[in-house]
């Protein structure tokens, strides 16, 4: 199987489903990451341009970690626009990682109205990326992949339909969240917390909810057409 997690920002896919990630992984899928924005206003002090410099750096360091395909797609950070020109950017990366199944944000439940596009894209994209007619620089997809919605920040509003064991990869997920080195202060800032922490609190929360030690959450998506994975995927 091939996986590909598209957040909206530079760290989403490490907090919201990283673990899923290095699971199937290390049981011998493919993974990819993309990033839709380039995380420029993620700092306090430095300018554009050099944090979205550093947050790529970070994003691509955290995917090596995993040894996943990465994919860094540079839109204007708090400015994603679901149009014409947008979608067909993110047909031609799925086009390129060709997954069997796309992790995305929510649509509909999270905060953030980056979060929010990302998963509204991913999901009206859907079927585009095997259509022979929309032309982008990469040939269609052979089938159209399934969609899977991570978690939502701080868990709020989601009331997920499946949950994935990840405590046998919670050490790798730490590994690729800390890579975001520019965002730690940031979040103490915010939340008295550092990324690891927060990411291990709520990990920890999902985990005691299903009956293990580390868990994340995911809502699958009623839609068609779909078909059931052969390997039983998430």
């Amino acid at each position: 199987m091939r996986i590909l997690a598209v957040g909206g920002h530079p760290d989403d896919v490490e907090f919201q489903c990283a673990g899923t990630l290095a699971k199937y992984k290390r049981l011998g899928h493919e993974v990819a990451i993309a990033v839709a924005t380039n995380g420029e206003v993620g700092s306090p002090s430095l300018g554009k341009k050099e944090i979205a410099a550093i947050r790529k750096e970070e994003a691509a360091a955290a995917a090596r970690t995993l040894g996943a395909e990465f994919y860094w797609m540079g839109h204007p950070d708090e400015f994603l626009f679901n149009n014409e020109s947008v979608r067909l950017a993110f047909i031609d990366v799925v086009r390129q990682a060709r997954p069997d199944l796309v992790i995305c944000p929510n649509p509909t439940l999270d905060y953030h109205p980056d979060h929010t596009t990302t998963g509204q894209i991913i999901w009206d994209i859907r079927i585009m990326v095997a259509v022979r007619n929309i032309q982008t620089a990469h040939p269609p997809t052979p089938a159209i992949p399934e969609i899977v919605y991570m978690d939502t920040v701080a868990v709020v509003n989601c009331i997920p339909n499946k949950f994935v064991d990840i405590s046998e990869d919670i050490e790798t997920k730490k590994r690729m969240l800390a890579c975001h080195k520019s965002q730690e202060a940031w979040m103490r800032h915010l939340n008295g917390m550092g990324c690891v922490e927060l990411m291990e609190s709520f990990a920890r929360m999902r985990g005691y909810q299903c009956g293990c030690r580390f868990a994340e959450a995911f809502v699958i998506p009623a839609y068609w057409p779909r078909t059931a994975p052969k390997d039983g995927l998430l």
